[in-house]
């Protein structure tokens, strides 16, 4: 250990950080956050919840949705609307259930983060304006007929009416106007990006009766039980960002039975450093045992019903490697819950679904007849027929017919630069050759969430016409690839794969494949 004397200040308290931020803490303040998202879920129930990965998904045992909004797009100086992460599937949500929530949380003693006072706030103006420029371009005949169907409510008109569609865009108090008028002189271009980006506005238009607008909900918001405002009564579709962080300080001593613990605002964020390969799901189903366990016990703990996770998987045939956990003890003093705590804490748990997982769905795109999703899914989908595996390790998959499946060796984008290009080739190869017979093909990786995502894309991109229609290339002979026309295409599988969060490097090794680069020119 470095000798105390030699610490400059930025060391030290780096030092302090890392034996504060221990496991137990964490899943604590995680726990304490999570009855805070749920009481104000609780206060407009019809609304659906959704966590922002993924940090907000730590905060509630069950989420109807994701979304993906991130803090670096809203970032000072690097505001961005970005057409790669459009996140339609929550306008659409929020069209249908008249809003909706969405959680996350911060670590950095703010209220908010950057997603929810900017991100998210530039997400809907940006949409209400395509809306708006949709409406327009339709003429007025739409909003007529809608009126006619409206007219019960004189107030019922007045939503509908185009001209009264709110496209301002709204900020919260902190935000200065100095970057307010930044990001304003930001939101034509940003507009005509997402008008072109072949986006289905057409839906999302036809979904939304009122305009989007963000809310803000933390801990520090005063709430009146007996006021609590009807979403009917607004007369705009409520977007409430609540934020779980505590914003008085990075870390507060608490005390609970017979220890203590320090509660870490945004807990959540950064898993990587602290969860010990622990997942939001699986904390959830044994949330009880972690967290009555104690200071002390809490890493053992949790490596156990990890370890048991990973044979239960290994058993199932799934991808399961072995973590390995480095104990280390607490100085905090140790002991378990009371009895009377323990039950109510029981009775908060006892309805966790056993059979929940993080990645449950398959998605088609389109009418293309080929689909993506998580590999732990693939071998008990019967409506494929065949299967392109991008997971490292090759499964039970393997018993296919080669013909019907192939295993391609694909690693994240940050570990080797060039390995989806350089597998490319073979995956549209092994694509072509069996949807030119007809057959169901099912892309999938060990998320569904990137690496099948950009194969999908290189499919697409490379076998499909503008129409959506299969030609085995020839109409992508025949033009050349721009970036504009990837992403149309990748907005095309978003709207189909809602939980898409393709990585950067990953999509510009699809652009090289397609423009004609080898490996060298993307590594």
């Amino acid at each position: 250990m470095e000798n105390p004397a030699n610490l400059n200040i930025y060391k030290a308290s780096r030092t302090i950080k890392r034996r504060e931020n221990t496991l137990f803490n964490a899943l604590r303040s995680i726990y304490e956050d999570s009855i805070f998202v749920g009481e104000i879920s609780q206060l407009w129930p019809e609304l659906p919840l959704l966590a922002n990965l993924r940090c907000g998904l730590w905060y509630s045992q069950k989420f109807h949705s994701t979304c993906y909004f991130k803090s670096t797009d809203g970032h000072t100086n690097n505001w961005s609307f970005n057409t790669s992460r459009l996140n339609l599937h929550v306008a659409l949500l929020a069209g249908q259930k008249g809003g909706c929530m969405i959680v996350d949380s911060t670590r950095k003693g703010k209220r908010f983060p950057d997603s929810m006072s900017k991100t998210i706030p530039i997400w809907t103006c940006v949409l209400n304006r395509a809306i708006w420029n949709y409406r327009m371009r339709c003429g007025l005949a739409g909003t007529a007929e809608k009126k006619e169907t409206n007219n019960s409510t004189e107030r019922g008109d007045s939503i509908s009416d185009s001209y009264s569609w709110d496209c301002s865009l709204h900020l919260p108090l902190w935000v200065s106007n100095t970057e307010r008028a930044l990001i304003e002189e930001r939101l034509d271009g940003w507009t005509k990006d997402l008008e072109v980006s072949g986006a289905d506005i057409a839906s999302i238009a036809l979904s939304l009766n009122k305009p989007l607008r963000p809310l803000w909900i933390s801990q520090k918001t005063v709430i009146w039980l007996n006021e609590v405002p009807d979403c009917d009564s607004w007369d705009f579709t409520p977007i409430l960002l609540v934020s779980t962080s505590s914003p008085s300080s990075n870390f507060q001593q608490r005390t609970a039975s017979e220890f203590s613990w320090r509660y870490i605002a945004g807990a959540g964020d950064d898993e990587e450093s602290w969860a010990r390969g622990l997942s939001p799901n699986l904390f959830w189903k044994h949330a009880y045992d972690v967290i009555s366990s104690g200071p002390d016990m809490c890493n053992k703990k949790v490596a156990d019903i990890i370890e048991k996770d990973r044979v239960y998987r290994a058993q199932r045939g799934e991808n399961a490697p072995q973590i390995s956990i480095k104990p280390s003890k607490s100085s905090t003093s140790s002991g378990r819950l009371p009895a009377e705590e323990q039950l109510d804490l029981e009775s908060q748990f006892m309805n966790i679904d056993e059979k929940s997982s993080d990645n449950n769905s398959i998605f088609w795109l389109g009418e293309s007849n080929v689909a993506v999703g998580t590999t732990q899914l693939a071998k008990d989908e019967s409506g494929v027929d065949c299967v392109l595996s991008c997971d490292q390790e090759s499964n039970s998959l393997c018993s296919k017919e080669s013909e019907a499946y192939l295993n391609l060796s694909i690693v994240s984008s940050k570990f080797d630069r060039s390995s989806l290009l350089r597998n490319l080739p073979s995956a549209v190869n092994f694509a072509k050759n069996n949807l030119k017979k007809g057959q169901k093909l099912l892309v999938c990786c060990s998320s569904g969430e990137d690496i099948s995502i950009c194969v999908c894309l290189a499919i697409l991109m490379s076998l499909f016409d503008d129409r959506g229609h299969f030609d085995e290339g020839r109409s992508f002979t025949e033009r050349r690839v721009t970036k504009l026309e990837l992403r149309r295409r990748l907005v095309f599988i978003c709207q189909f794969a809602v939980n898409a969060r393709p990585s950067r490097g990953n999509v510009k090794q699809v652009f090289n494949y397609l423009s004609g680069g080898n490996v060298e020119t993307a590594s």
